[in-house]
């Protein structure tokens, strides 16, 4: 059976609002047993990182989920194949990612103790958990399967169009996953019970314009339901990005919904007495101490690398005190784990070679995770000669213009395209050391200006 959600902004600030005390005084919810809180596994998308289900996880925490059933996982080689047939340094394959996640799997399960689990999946994730449910087992090892913006038709559907990439709707890869399992031609089957969500039409990987492939003003063959999987509960959420089809409030109560039979009772994170943070530090290329192995994303620990930690003033970020922490990174790249004040502003300092000075400025943190990971990153050729480098980040979500409030430096960010194409955008400002503030949506985090010409950058990211 298809159906089809429409999940209304105003009826879960409703229920968000009903809850209201229970968050604020931050209290979760009572924990459920464990017939009813199965492991949930959370698979990132392409080129991503398992921190971007920070939030969720807190979410879920927040209802009453035991901590120690929430996995998210991290692809060390998080980016697909230009060619899923052709070996590709720092890339997988569709293969490699299934045997990845089914391995993740196997070892959630033995820890747990349970005989299934719930895959959770953004966008490439989506991809991987339905290869292992058809191809690696996963239709006995898997209850529920959730897919976020996943391109199960394609990001292009064009023949002859670079089909051997794993997101060619007429690819090799997709058209296998998308045979018919049975005579009514659902392209999912049992016992798996299965969830997609996806945007009425803000999703930039669903598009029938080729505009996000390089290929403006052609067909793509594919539309805002591509998505969708026949067969699955398949839930439309209106505006919502590409990355918030899974990161997002509205699709966290639409996958709690879909586990459990029944809304969570907060969707708000209610906070905690006692943070305790932790993670790991990563770099880019092959080799992320070597700069000459490229300049992509990778989840490998970055071993070597300096971490300093600091408090900030919420209106300045500036310093409060001494470094909370200095460390040297090891072998596993995990900096923590660290105490630190709820709420309390922070920002992290990582030095390596091969890279610029790293200023990552976070606001508080109300509840304790392991994924709070940090990427190292290089500064390019035409920043050098600027005074200073700041850039907003948003990782769980994109820059939308014509939907979001958004200032930096006390003004509306230029350059951010129209729609939800960008996860980020950079300035460099002027005025030498000073306070520097992004403020999206209501969420404000706020920095320092440092200078260029030390080999330094600053990046302002954003929670929500």
């Amino acid at each position: 059976m298809n159906n089809k959600f429409w999940l209304q902004r105003r009826s879960l600030l409703l229920a968000t609002a009903a809850a209201a005390t229970l968050a604020l005084a931050g209290c979760a919810t009572r924990s459920p047993g464990l017939a009813e809180a199965p492991p949930i596994v959370f698979v990132h998308g392409n080129g991503d990182t398992a921190a971007l289900w920070q939030t969720t996880v807190w979410r879920f925490e927040s209802n009453g989920w035991p901590r120690e059933r929430l996995h998210a996982i991290d692809v060390p080689y998080p980016l697909s194949r230009d060619d899923d047939a052709k070996p590709q340094p720092g890339r997988t394959s569709t293969s490699e990612h299934m045997a990845y996640l089914k391995a993740e799997v196997d070892k959630v399960l033995k820890a747990t103790g349970a005989s299934q689990v719930v895959l959770v999946g953004n966008s490439r994730g989506g991809n991987a958990i339905r290869n292992y449910i058809y191809n690696g087992g996963g239709d006995k090892t898997v209850s529920h399967a959730i897919l976020g913006g996943t391109p199960n038709h394609g990001v292009w559907a064009i023949p002859g169009f670079r089909e051997g990439n794993e997101f060619s709707g007429t690819g090799p890869f997709l058209t296998a996953l998308n045979t018919p399992k049975n005579a009514a031609g659902d392209e999912v089957s049992g016992p798996v019970k299965w969830m997609t969500i996806r945007s009425d039409n803000n999703d930039k990987f669903a598009q029938p314009d080729g505009l996000w492939i390089g290929q403006k003003g052609k067909p793509t063959y594919v539309t805002a339901a591509g998505p969708e999987l026949k067969g699955a509960t398949n839930v439309v959420i209106p505006r919502i990005d590409h990355r918030e089809t899974s990161y997002s409030p509205v699709a966290f109560e639409a996958t709690y919904r879909f586990i459990t039979g029944k809304a969570p009772q907060v969707t708000t994170i209610a906070a905690e007495k006692q943070v305790v943070l932790n993670g790991k530090v990563t770099g880019l290329g092959v080799d992320p101490t070597d700069p000459k192995t490229g300049n992509f994303s990778n989840n490998l620990p970055l071993a070597g690398a300096q971490l300093e930690v600091y408090a900030t003033n919420p209106a300045t970020g500036a310093r409060t005190g001494n470094a909370l922490v200095r460390k040297t990174v090891g072998a596993d790249g995990q900096w923590g784990p660290l105490a630190v004040p709820t709420g309390s502003p922070v920002e992290f300092v990582i030095t390596a070679p091969g890279y610029a000075t790293t200023h990552i400025y976070r606001s508080g943190f109300p509840r304790s995770s392991n994924l709070i990971h940090l990427r190292a990153e290089r500064m390019a050729d035409a920043d050098k000669g600027a005074d200073s480098v700041v850039t907003l980040t948003r990782p769980r979500g994109y820059l939308d213009p014509a939907r979001d409030k958004m200032l930096l430096d006390g003004a509306a960010p230029v350059g951010v395209p129209a729609g939800a194409g960008a996860a980020s955008t950079k300035i460099k400002p002027t005025g030498g050391v000073r306070p520097i503030a992004a403020e999206f949506n209501g969420e404000r985090v706020t920095g320092q200006t440092w200078p260029a010409a030390q080999g330094r950058v600053v990046m302002l990211e954003i929670s929500q």
